[in-house]
């Protein structure tokens, strides 16, 4: 059996310093956007980051050898994404649900007017679409509810902190791999720390943030959070390792790309919003 000293770590120490110095430079500005900034600014960087993930992802798809459409494919999602934010004053989901029905018509017709039968590249697609585009758009909707602010900054706090303890701890004495087949580093004390971590997390927040709700209600969040975001991460490993790629990109010093940023936050944003409409308090 390995011991914890033979456990290789995930980053290299520059990539660390790298890593560390990122978040001090990007964080501050992110509490900043989604504090004092105006609604319409929060929106236009999720759109943002919803077209550099697609164009990560499908980027990645295409130099992996599999068939997407990959201008289509960003343009579509983004506009999934852009959706939420257009239709928030009105109806939050029934502009998005017309833009994908929208989407999916035209990435359904392109292999007519390309002149190919095959049907790989559509669902390859479709799945970039709503993987970033829909689920991404939550984002604006969570921000754009009541307290949303709060509500973000309570996400987002509890999605970072349980990322970090699960690196932490899964990279120094972590022992059993939790997926080897796809992601070899990540380990069961890495998940279990991530869980704890985020039930923590969770309980502290709510205090500050949400103090209007109970105890087990932050237990809750904190559980459903810190398991699904680590699906999350999971989810786009396995995306990866069938890509033959560590990192979606490299835009972000000691982070990878975009998609790699807010891969557990593309999960955690939709349950979240859900658990809130269900279990949220005045």
């Amino acid at each position: 059996m390995a011991t914890a000293a033979s456990l290789p770590l995930e980053y290299p120490r520059p990539a660390l310093l790298k890593r560390v110095a990122s978040t001090v430079v990007l964080l501050p500005v992110f509490l900043i956007i989604v504090v004092k900034a105006p609604g319409w600014i929060f929106s236009a960087l999720v759109v943002i980051a919803s077209a550099a993930a697609l164009w990560e992802l499908t980027r990645m798809l295409q130099r992996a050898g599999r068939p997407v459409y990959h201008r289509l494919g960003v343009v579509a999602g983004t506009a999934v994404t852009a959706a939420f934010a257009a239709g928030r004053m009105t109806d939050p989901f029934g502009l998005p649900a017309f833009v994908v029905v929208l989407t999916l018509g035209a990435i359904l017709a392109t292999p007519i007017w390309r002149g190919t039968a095959t049907s790989e590249a559509t669902f390859t697609t479709l799945l970039a679409v709503m993987y970033i585009g829909w689920l991404l758009g939550y984002g604006i909707l969570l921000h754009d509810s009541p307290r949303g602010d709060d509500l973000m900054l309570f996400l987002v706090g509890i999605t970072w902190v349980g990322e970090t303890a699960a690196y932490l701890v899964g990279s120094t004495i972590g022992r059993h791999k939790l997926a080897p087949v796809v992601s070899p580093r990540k380990t069961v004390e890495g998940a279990a720390a991530q869980v704890l971590a985020s039930v923590l997390m969770a309980m502290v927040l709510r205090a500050w943030l949400l103090p209007s709700c109970g105890v087990m209600v932050a237990v809750a969040a904190g559980t459903l959070l810190g398991i699904t975001g680590q699906v999350g991460d999971l989810a786009e490993s396995v995306i990866k390792r069938s890509a033959g790629t560590k990192e979606s990109g490299g835009l972000i010093p000691g982070h990878g790309g975009v998609l790699d940023r807010i891969d557990s936050l593309l999960f955690n944003l939709p349950a979240f919003y859900y658990f809130w409409l269900v279990m949220g308090c005045a």
